[in-house]
């Protein structure tokens, strides 16, 4: 991949230091690539201080659920992302198998659930609250949906299980879900002109809430269980039914061969954490600035060398 001159010149001086070259592997460290614009950048990000650090990387692009097995196996070697809303069933679950280990959180805060832009609450003023969205369901009714209201969902592959919500708290709506966080923006956009309303999955940190400020539904509140146990939450028949924490963790993974084969490297994610607004940034310099992910971490690393620098193994 293009290196930029300053990490050309980063990795030069860090050749001075023979721990990262006697201790480290020369094979590639592989880094996982989603379909989400902050996880494509960060990945990019990592993966090139990881080569300032004198380590190989190599990309592969990877299904956002299955990556747990597949770093579990020492198919892929870590996971920058690991959202507990969206991917905390699956990162525990490979836990428990064993031959992935838990990296250390990044200092973002997430949430990720159904949201509305506020030009919305116009149409729907008692929301946030879920029951007032319910009760306006017909106010986001369209061709598609006939007389229940549309909720355009995050891909299907991304689990977010918004027709399990919509039946265990018997909601008025039909669950549409988006080919890719693109149409999700796209979606929002398009409303935006004559402010139609509209109720979308959407997550922070993330650009959007820059572009459009909004609000998250209140659902019923989260309570360890809710996804697993059906006597937790409201509807004692039902998995499902309250809404994802609101202010979930953001975790790094390895496969737990990291460590021994890539010390160095080992050390570098783990003192890696990011921060909700640089998250944002790094999806905004792909979504709104339209750079190729490789060009925005190029720009990110060039804009933030007291952040990244501190972050690379002692001694290099």
């Amino acid at each position: 991949m293009k290196t930029t001159a300053l990490l050309s010149a980063a990795a030069l001086a860090f050749a001075s230091s023979t721990a990262v070259f006697a201790e480290d592997s020369s094979d590639p460290i592989v880094i996982p690539i989603h379909n989400w614009s902050s996880q494509i950048v960060m990945s990019n990000v990592v993966g090139q201080i990881l080569e300032a650090n004198g380590n190989n990387v190599e990309y592969v692009t990877t299904d956002s659920q299955a990556v747990y097995e597949s770093i579990r196996l020492g198919d892929v070697t870590l996971e920058l992302e690991v959202w507990e809303g969206a991917f905390g069933a699956s990162f525990r679950a490979a836990l428990e198998k064993g031959g992935i280990v838990d990296a250390g959180d990044h200092d973002a805060v997430t949430r990720e659930d159904w949201w509305y832009p506020m030009w919305t609450k116009e149409s729907c003023p008692g929301l946030p609250s879920w029951e007032a969205l319910n009760d306006c369901a017909e106010v986001f009714a369209t061709a598609e949906t006939g007389d229940k209201g549309r909720y355009l969902d995050g891909p299907v592959d991304w689990l977010k299980h918004g027709k399990e919500r919509v039946e265990a708290l018997g909601m008025n709506f039909t669950v549409i879900n988006a080919g890719s966080a693109a149409a999700l923006w796209a979606e929002i956009g398009a409303a935006e002109a004559d402010k139609k309303p509209v109720v979308v999955f959407n997550w922070t940190p993330n650009f959007a809430e820059a572009v459009w400020p909004g609000e998250f539904v209140e659902f019923p509140e989260w309570v360890d269980g809710c996804d697993k146990d059906p006597a937790v939450g409201p509807n004692p028949d039902a998995l499902y039914d309250c809404g994802n924490p609101a202010t979930g963790y953001l975790k790094k993974a390895a496969w737990d061969g990291m460590e021994g084969k890539w010390p160095s490297a080992y050390k570098v994610l783990t003192n890696i954490s990011f921060t909700n607004p640089q998250i944002a940034e790094m999806a905004k310099l792909v979504d709104v600035d339209e750079m190729e992910p490789e060009e925005a971490a190029e720009a990110w690393l060039e804009a933030n060398p007291d952040v990244w620098k501190s972050w690379l193994s002692s001694g290099s």
